[in-house]
């Protein structure tokens, strides 16, 4: 247990060092930075949940519920309603997240019950590339067509 701080690490020191342990199992790179507690019976136990946490926040992200980086504005709850005007406004926390910026252009295109925004860059639209992977058959309802029996 000698090479265990004797304090979490947090921060840049926590990603620095999990970046250099990577080679590591997740259990014992958690340990190594500090993330261990001893039981009743004096056994190590490492808390993968705080480490976790420490390497999110320390990325500057977060999963608790309610909390903002800056605390200012609404959460972005994925969902936006039609203005008295007719417009439809989507804010800027969607556009802090998808990383726009002002002028970004982007073409509308409006299927049945939906809208498709699709991003415009040096004047050609970005198409998305899907894969049978990543977008299984429908699946049909009903009942099975029988085969002809020969």
């Amino acid at each position: 247990m000698s090479d265990i701080p004797p304090q979490p690490l947090t921060g840049k020191a926590l990603l620095q060092k999990v970046e250099a342990l990577g080679h590591l199992p997740r259990r014992e790179t958690a340990k190594r930075c500090g993330y261990v507690t001893l039981t009743k019976t004096n056994k190590p136990r490492v808390n993968l949940n705080e480490f976790y946490d420490a390497v999110l926040a320390a990325k500057g992200l977060s999963l608790t519920p309610g909390s903002s980086r800056d605390k200012r504005g609404r959460e972005p709850t994925f969902r936006v309603s039609v203005h008295k005007n007719g417009q439809l406004i989507i804010g800027a926390a969607y556009t802090e997240k998808m990383q726009l910026n002002p002028g970004d252009e982007f073409e509308i295109q409006l299927g049945y019950k939906h809208i498709h925004l699709k991003q415009v860059l040096n004047g050609q639209v970005m198409e998305e590339t899907t894969t049978t992977e990543e977008a299984p058959p429908k699946a049909t309802r009903g009942r099975k067509k029988k085969m002809p029996e020969a």
